[in-house]
């Protein structure tokens, strides 16, 4: 009498299990350490992008784009394991960027970013330095790189938790599992 609900519940179980166990590698996806310049950094002058993730990548796209929507990269981006270096046209004009970034981990999973930052010029930089700490030798930019390098962390393209797939998957196995529990129990 209760043997067919106990196969039904071992079945699912076996089923979610063996459904688990070949997604948890999958998790193993990179992450951005670093980048050069970093998120919301200022910078006298831009010569190079350089992104260095956890893990090596594949198939890096790299876009510097200004606020007037000009693109600065020049050539393709090199890639040497886990860094990506992007040459820039020079000379890039004081204002405000974004790089655009895309890679492939090594999974297979395609990750994406932005990080915004400002080219300031010479002049802008010290006077910023003094107006920042007045009688201070230490430089405001490099204050500020501890705050920027874990905001630049923090930018790893939102891959964080499950990917809904996996979700759809154990629904659907729970969906079963229900429906296997209704059909299978006994009728009044």
């Amino acid at each position: 009498m209760k043997r067919p609900f106990l196969a039904a519940f071992a079945a699912l179980v076996a089923a979610l299990l063996l459904c688990a166990a070949p997604v948890l590698p999958a998790q193993a996806h990179t992450s951005l350490k670093s980048s050069d310049p970093q998120k919301n950094a200022q910078v006298k002058t831009l010569q190079k992008v350089t992104l260095e993730f956890a893990d090596s990548v594949q198939f890096p796209v790299v876009v510097v784009r200004g606020e007037d929507g000009k693109r600065y990269e020049k050539g393709d981006p090199v890639v040497d394991g886990p860094k990506v270096t992007e040459a820039v046209t020079e000379p890039v004009p004081p204002g405000r960027y974004t790089i655009a970034w895309r890679v492939v981990s090594p999974d297979g999973h395609p990750l994406e970013g932005e990080i915004p930052f400002t080219v300031v010029g010479d002049q802008s930089v010290g006077a910023a330095t003094s107006a920042a700490a007045p009688g201070d030798t230490s430089s405001a930019p490099a204050a500020a790189a501890p705050a920027t390098a874990a905001a630049a962390q923090a930018d790893d393209g939102g891959q964080k938790g499950v990917p809904g797939w996996v979700w759809a998957v154990i629904f659907g196995i729970a969906g079963v599992g229900i429906g296997m529990f209704l059909s299978l129990r006994k009728k009044p």
